[in-house]
């Protein structure tokens, strides 16, 4: 079989990088897709950078024993603490993702932007040099728990978790709110009606799969044919295996 035809792994903490997945099938329809959620060894963000490492590569060693063609690492945390690392071992394309700031800074006025993420994320070096380019008027906000009530499928607790975060952070002050994180993509539809209309919300799962599209047309692996598909595979229980098939189908 071409290599062409060959899976594109995607891997992630848990179910975050299910939104990631939605876009990247709409924008790839025609490829076959493993996706890996690492519910056992969740969450990634409080971890150290050497955990989180040990974490990934274990996943991708899973992953490439089934002939991927391509890593999208659907995550974060997870991108930078372990794609540099990955891409000087692996010899497939590896595509990972950063907080979707450079978009929000473009739709700032004179308030701040909001950049919610894991607490590892917003102390990452990669995470630096991005607010060295775009982060003028950028605020960390740390959200240690957040990404569990997502994992928990626990909207209750999500919403309360925000009433809280934007008590410290009124609306009056603020142009727009990174999702930093894949997990808080499911819970857009709760941003939108708690913030006001006029404040962007960015996430930066469309330019992953468009950027995942334009490095297998460059490395000459682009699936044309089809069929395309999904494999969901996962380090937990048929709990996480439920919630995963959930969030696809949503």
């Amino acid at each position: 079989m071409s290599q062409k035809r060959d899976p594109i792994g995607v891997m992630d903490s848990g179910v975050g990088g299910i939104s990631t997945l939605r876009d990247m099938i709409r924008e790839l329809p025609d490829e076959r897709f493993i996706y890996f959620g690492d519910m056992a060894n969740a969450p990634y963000g409080t971890k150290s950078t050497e955990e989180v490492i040990a974490c990934v590569r274990n996943v991708v060693d899973q992953l490439t024993a089934q002939r991927i063609k391509a890593l999208v690492i659907a995550c974060n945390t997870a991108t930078g603490a372990a794609a540099a690392v990955l891409r000087g071992e692996l010899s497939i394309p590896v595509v990972g993702m950063e907080p979707a700031l450079k978009p929000a800074a473009r739709m700032r006025k004179n308030g701040s932007v909001l950049v919610l993420a894991t607490p590892l994320t917003l102390h990452q070096e990669k995470f630096e040099n991005l607010m060295k380019q775009y982060g003028e008027g950028a605020v960390k906000v740390p959200c240690p728990g957040l990404m569990e009530l997502v994992e928990a499928d626990d909207r209750e607790g999500a919403r309360r978790y925000l009433t809280e975060l934007f008590e410290r952070y009124p609306a009056d002050h603020v142009d727009a709110v990174v999702l930093g994180c894949t997990h808080y993509v499911f819970l857009k539809d709760m941003f939108r009606e708690m913030l006001p209309e006029r404040i962007a919300i960015t996430d930066g799962n469309e330019g992953t799969a468009r950027q995942l599209r334009r490095v297998l047309d460059r490395e000459n692996l682009l699936n044309d044919e089809g069929p395309g598909s999904v494999t969901l595979q996962t380090s937990g229980g048929e709990s996480a295996m439920a919630l995963m098939k959930k969030l696809l189908n949503s």
